[in-house]
C-alpha cells in the first residue's frame, strides 16, 4: 500500500540509502526495542501505511511518528535508547557500610533494607534475592523479620489445640456411630 502523506525525501536514491542504513542498523542491533524502532521507520520508507505498521509491530501511531522524526533529525543515533539506567550494584566500600549497618539492629524488615539502598546508594535490585544475599553476608537470618513469633502466645496455642481436639473427637464419634 502507498502512503499518500509520506513527507520524506522524494529522491528515490535518498530513500534507498535510508532503507539500507536502517537495515544495517537492524541487523547489528542488540536491543529489540531499538530494532523495532528502526523497523517501523524502514516500513514508513517502504510506503507502508502508519496503521499497517501499528498493527504489524503493535505500537502506537505517535511512536511511529516520533521515531521517524528522530531518525530524520539524528539518523540511527536518534533510534537508540536514551536512558542510562540505575547503578545495579554497590561498590565494595558501600557494601561493607551496609553490612555494618545491618549488624546494628536486633531484627530487620526487608523494606528497611530496600529503602536504605534506594535512597542512600541509588541502588534498586530487580530480585529480592540480592537483598537476601546481603542479609546472609551480614550473618542475619532474613526470615526472622518480626519482633514476636505469633505462635509464641501460649494461650492462643492452647485454645487452638482445644478446638482441634474437640473437632477431631466429634468427627471420630460420628464415624463410630455410622459404622
Amino acid at each position: 500500500m502507498t502512503n499518500k502523506n509520506l513527507q520524506t525525501a522524494t529522491r528515490p536514491g535518498a530513500v534507498a540509502t535510508a532503507i539500507a542504513e536502517l537495515q544495517d542498523f537492524i541487523a547489528g542491533c542488540r536491543d529489540a526495542r531499538e530494532a523495532r524502532k528502526a523497523l517501523a521507520v524502514k516500513l514508513v520508507y517502504q510506503d507502508y501505511l502508519y496503521e499497517e505498521i501499528q498493527i504489524i509491530l503493535d505500537v502506537s501511531l505517535g511512536s511511529i511518528t516520533g521515531w521517524k522524526q528522530a531518525y530524520e533529525q539524528d539518523g540511527v543515533d536518534g533510534l537508540r535508547l536514551n536512558h542510562k539506567g540505575k547503578k545495579s550494584y554497590l561498590s565494595s566500600l558501600e557494601r561493607e557500610e551496609v553490612l555494618r549497618w545491618l549488624q546494628t539492629k536486633d531484627y530487620w524488615e526487608l523494606g528497611e533494607l530496600e529503602y536504605k539502598l534506594a535512597f542512600e546508594y541509588d541502588v534498586v535490585y530487580e530480585s529480592k534475592q540480592s537483598y537476601y544475599d546481603l542479609f546472609d553476608a551480614a550473618s542475619i537470618s532474613w526470615n526472622k523479620t518480626t519482633k514476636l513469633n505469633p505462635k509464641a502466645d501460649a494461650d492462643a496455642v492452647a485454645e487452638k489445640k482445644k478446638r482441634f481436639n474437640h473437632c477431631w473427637q466429634t468427627t471420630a464419634t460420628k464415624s463410630k456411630q455410622e459404622s
